[in-house]
């Protein structure tokens, strides 16, 4: 797949960002600067620029609870991204939304949430109202393999397939739901399939190939853009981290989570540049170093931002 050297640039600049974010985000839970939980992306982050990188500026996507990578995939603003984690009121939601739920609706990124599977059934009121408003945008709308086997999904799937909505489904499949292996109840090798069964174009790509992801959803954008109908892409990928902050592995093999590093989608990434002349090891280094200054000028942004008042604590909890 040809690809130019500003796009090559674009490509790993956001992948480099997405797992400096991540990695910050677990030294600052280490430090007790953040409670509760997260889930990190980090071994993911081919799944999120790749995708993301096909769609418009004013396109949409829908997030998950492992969700940082795609928010950060849309370029929206580090510091309040940041900010947002740190629960701070310039955060994008206020310091409401934290880890989990964190959305820029004003950049198109409508929201993370906690429910497995959540923005799959709301896709369909999206799709269906980007159709209905005669718009020419598209939605992706991510979830993860354990999302596949509730009833919400394969409900929205009939729908999305009946309302022919301009949605594509990007189905990150880390192979396991928490601690359940997809092969364990998965009927079917093929995920995709599932799409088909509604009359759903579906697609499986590597998803630690970048540029194969890439290809593949933009094929299924062009097609929902041209009125097409929906698609189902099933990127297989690997989380090198637990599912969240208290997961303590027990159900993985050492062994296969070293396999799975070995198909680092940035160091697949940087071969290819390397192999096709594409950037020197120096231009990539430089990347990755504005990418880790970048994260850490949004970590002392965070960190210095004023808490939400507490006589605020009820805003955005009960309708007016």
């Amino acid at each position: 797949m040809k690809i130019s050297k500003k796009l090559s640039c674009k490509l790993l600049r956001k992948m480099h960002l997405i797992r400096a974010f991540e990695q910050q985000a677990e030294r600052s839970y280490m430090e007790g600067k953040i409670h509760g939980t997260m889930h990190l992306s980090i071994g993911q982050e081919a799944t999120a620029v790749g995708s993301i990188s096909t769609l418009n500026p004013d396109d949409y996507i829908l997030s998950t609870h492992r969700g940082h990578g795609h928010c950060i995939a849309k370029e929206p603003n580090l510091d309040l991204v940041m900010a947002e984690f740190y629960g701070k009121e310039v955060g994008y939601c206020r310091g409401r939304g934290g880890s989990m739920h964190i959305a820029d609706v004003a950049g198109g990124n409508l929201g993370a949430n906690g429910v497995v599977g959540g923005g799959v059934a709301m896709s369909v009121g999206v799709g269906l109202g980007i159709k209905m408003r005669h718009e020419n945008r598209v939605l992706i709308c991510f979830f993860g393999d354990g999302a596949a086997s509730t009833g919400a999904f394969h409900e929205s799937m009939i729908l999305a397939g009946l309302f022919h909505i301009p949605v594509v489904y990007l189905c990150e499949n880390n192979q396991y739901a928490m601690s359940f292996p997809v092969k364990n109840w998965a009927t079917s090798a093929r995920l995709a399939q599932f799409g088909e069964l509604y009359g759903i174009l579906g697609s499986d790509v590597d998803g630690n190939d970048i540029l194969a992801v890439r290809r593949v959803v933009q094929t299924a954008v062009d097609r929902a853009r041209a009125g097409d109908g929906p698609s189902l892409v099933v990127a297989d990928t690997y989380r090198f981290r637990g599912h969240s902050r208290s997961d303590r592995n027990r159900y993985r093999r050492q062994e296969e989570i070293e396999e799975w590093q070995l198909r680092d989608p940035i160091i697949r990434f940087r071969n290819f540049l390397t192999e096709e002349a594409l950037l020197t090891t120096e231009e990539m280094d430089e990347i990755e170093e504005q990418a880790l200054a970048d994260i850490e000028a949004a970590r002392i942004f965070a960190e210095t931002a004023p808490e939400p008042a507490l006589d605020t604590i009820e805003e955005g909890v009960f309708a007016p």
